[in-house]
Formats: C-alpha cells, sequence, structure tokens
C-alpha cells in the first residue's frame, strides 16, 4: 500500500517538480514520529463507530478516569481483531517507518494493562514489528513493514523499584519520560511551581537508564530537570515531543538553553504539532506554525537535533476528547482549558497527512539529506548510539 499523495495536502502551493521531489523523500526516507498517537484519528473512525463506543461507555460515565480511557482501549482492541481496517490503512498512508507504542505506567495496573495491550498489537499485525535495536527500523523500512517503539511518559508507578525498570527492558522499553507535568520520585515536571530539577534517586535511575540503552526524554520535564539530565546522562538526551518557548510561551516548551543542552548531548529535540502548544489560536494553528519551530531548533542548535514527535491527534473519538479536557487534563497538571481538545494543526487532521512535513520542508528550502535528518535520520542516529 503506496502512501496517499492527494488526499489533504497543504496549499504549499510547490511547484511540480518540488512536489515529485517530496513525493520520492517520503516515499524512499525512513519517517519516524517520537509521539505517535496515531494511526487513526477521530477523522479516521466511522462515525457510527464513535457512537458505538459512546454507548459502551455510557455505563461508566461515573468513573471519570475510566470514562475517559475506554474508548481509547476499545478502538485498538477493535484493530486487534480486524474490525477497524483503517488502523493498517492509515498507517501505510502516512509513510511513517516507525512511531512509539506507548505504556501506561501511571500505576501497576495501567502498567499490567498497557503491557498486554501493546503486546497484543504486535500479535495481531504481522505487518507490525516490535523494535528491540535501531537496525529492526531499517529491516522495517526495507521489507514494507512498520516497526513499533516501546515508550513511557511516567514513571510514577515504578515506585523506586530499580528492578522493574530492567523488567520492562526486557519487555522492549527504549525511551522513558522522567516525569509527566508533576513532581514524582524522580524529579520536577515542568507544571511544578518548584523548579526542582533531578533528586539524587532520579540521577540513579538515569544511569540505570543509560546502563540498560534506555533514551532519557525530557519533554514534560522542568526546566532544572531537562538541565539536570543533560548533565548526569552519558548518552544523548532527548525531548521526544515538544516546542519553542521563544516562539509560543507554554510549559510545555523549551527555552533555548534547555534545547541547547539536549543537543549539547548529541540528543534530538522532537517537535509536536499540539495546537494549544505552538500558536496563540488553536484553531487557527496550521503546519506553517509548526515548521516555524523546526526552522527555529535548527538555526539554535543545528539540522542533527532536530525531529519530529506530533503527539496529535489523538487515537480516540471526538466526544471523548471533549470529556477529557473538561474532566481529566486538570487533575494531571494542564490549566483549565489548556488542551489538549478536539483541535487539530491544519494540515495534521489524520495521519495520513504526514507528507505535508516533508512538503512543507521542501518548500522552506531544505536539501534533501536535512529533510530526511528531521523525518527520521536524527531519531535514527541516536538509536542507533544508546540500543546497538
Amino acid at each position: 500500500m503506496k502512501t496517499n499523495l492527494t488526499e489533504g495536502l497543504y496549499p504549499f502551493h510547490l511547484t511540480p517538480e518540488q512536489e515529485d521531489r517530496a513525493s520520492r523523500l517520503h516515499e524512499n526516507s525512513i519517517l519516524i514520529d517520537l509521539l505517535f498517537q496515531g494511526p487513526l484519528s477521530p477523522q479516521a473512525i466511522p462515525a457510527q463507530i464513535s457512537e458505538n463506543i459512546r454507548e459502551a461507555c455510557e455505563p461508566y460515565r461515573d468513573e471519570p478516569m475510566v470514562y475517559s480511557g475506554m474508548p481509547s482501549k476499545i478502538i485498538h482492541d477493535m484493530a486487534a481483531r480486524g474490525e477497524l481496517p483503517a488502523f493498517k490503512e492509515e498507517w501505510y498512508r502516512s509513510g511513517i517507518t516507525a512511531g512509539n507504542r506507548q505504556l501506561n505506567i501511571s500505576d501497576i495496573e495501567g502498567l499490567v494493562t498497557s503491557m498486554g495491550e501493546i503486546q497484543r498489537q504486535f500479535d495481531a499485525n504481522d505487518w507490525l514489528v516490535k523494535v528491540l535495536k535501531a537496525e529492526d527500523i531499517r529491516a522495517a523500512k526495507s521489507s514494507n513493514k512498520k516497526a513499533g517503539i516501546v515508550t513511557a511518559q511516567e514513571t510514577d508507578g515504578l515506585g523506586k523499584n530499580l528492578a522493574l525498570l530492567d523488567a520492562l527492558y526486557h519487555f522492549g522499553l527504549r525511551v522513558l519520560q522522567l516525569t509527566y507535568n508533576n513532581q514524582n520520585y524522580i524529579a520536577s515536571g515542568c507544571a511544578e511551581q518548584a523548579n526542582g530539577g533531578v533528586s539524587n534517586f532520579g540521577a540513579r535511575f538515569i544511569r540505570r537508564m543509560n546502563e540498560l540503552g534506555i533514551i532519557v526524554d525530557t519533554s514534560h520535564c522542568g526546566k532544572q530537570t531537562t538541565m539536570d539530565a543533560c548533565r548526569l546522562s552519558t548518552a544523548p538526551v532527548i525531548a521526544s515531543h515538544t516546542g519553542v518557548e521563544a516562539l509560543f510561551g507554554h510549559m510545555r516548551c523549551k527555552s533555548d538553553e534547555e534545547l541547547q543542552a539536549i543537543a549539547g548531548t548529541g540528543g534530538v529535540i522532537g517537535v509536536f504539532a499540539m495546537p494549544w502548544f505552538v500558536y496563540q489560536d488553536p484553531n487557527e494553528t496550521t503546519i506553517e506554525h509548526v515548521l516555524d519551530h523546526i526552522d527555529y531548533v535548527v538555526r539554535l542548535v543545528g539540522v542533527d537535533h532536530v525531529g519530529i514527535g506530533t503527539d496529535w491527534p489523538m487515537s480516540d473519538v471526538e466526544w471523548s476528547l471533549v470529556y477529557f479536557k473538561e474532566h481529566i487534563a486538570p487533575r494531571i497538571g494542564f490549566a483549565k482549558g489548556d488542551g489538549p481538545s478536539t483541535e487539530t494543526v491544519k494540515g495534521l487532521e489524520k495521519y495520513s497527512y504526514f507528507i505535508n512535513f516533508t512538503r512543507g520542508l521542501v518548500a522552506r528550502g531544505y536539501s534533501d539529506e536535512v529533510v530526511q535528518k528531521i523525518m527520521g535520520g536524527n531519531w535514527l542516529r541516536v538509536f542507533e548510539q544508546v540500543w546497538g
């Protein structure tokens, strides 16, 4: 199945020669989205299925956390049973070679459940392979398969048990964020008033991540935590999904000092496509605004330290996203009304529109070599260094 090169094209006003070049680059390059909530999105899920999911979830409405999380679980369960062909179709149309499959480590119950859900994706789809080494991504590209990278955005469920970190590595965990917005045993998140940095236990935790070969992710970390992680880690540090504070002063964006520190470790900054975090009006955020953040990072730290980690849209249904914004987001560190919700970046309403990144980079004058680095090559370099 080839990438769909006609639907959803953003009006970059490329010449026919530029369109051909972008198409060739997109088809032939290794493309990596390191915060890949797809391959589905509300626009890719049929309305009747969305309504059926609502009916199935309704008995749990008095349990907000359960109710909010159920639609995504049902969607992935349907995909594993082969009842949502769009799961494969959208991934292949996107052209994305490798994207993360995300563990929930908020607590032990969530960890065990999400391990089963992720493993089921690999077991149910012979076209989807679990990534343990960087070569697995190259092999997936050469055999027209897709690669799933096991990652997690929080560590709370591990407590202070480093043996669990070892166990997760053996399951396949390869990228781990130190903290999600708030304070934990390891460090301070970006929503904490106290800019506390990495704790003594956190330093041991990072050292064990380095020993195992798990990449240190600082996306939702506070500034001092990011700076400490870059100082403490002996391997490249990343921000899998973030933006530029100088362009939009949101807590989820990184300062120039943080971006330079990450690059100084040999790491990569993944720019996200979150409408609320890259531009002042989420209803008018376009892929051009996302590309502005990419341009800024390129100018600040160079072309070898920029990647993509979209983080949006979700594999969810619209009514569930509205509920999440109203009832769940404030519980996990976001200010009331401060995303995420149903808005999408114009030009990335569906993952099958991912070619707009390649087209946009071509439109902005980047060479083939640099486009390939930003679209996946830089991530692959870090993977090869940390995982072998």
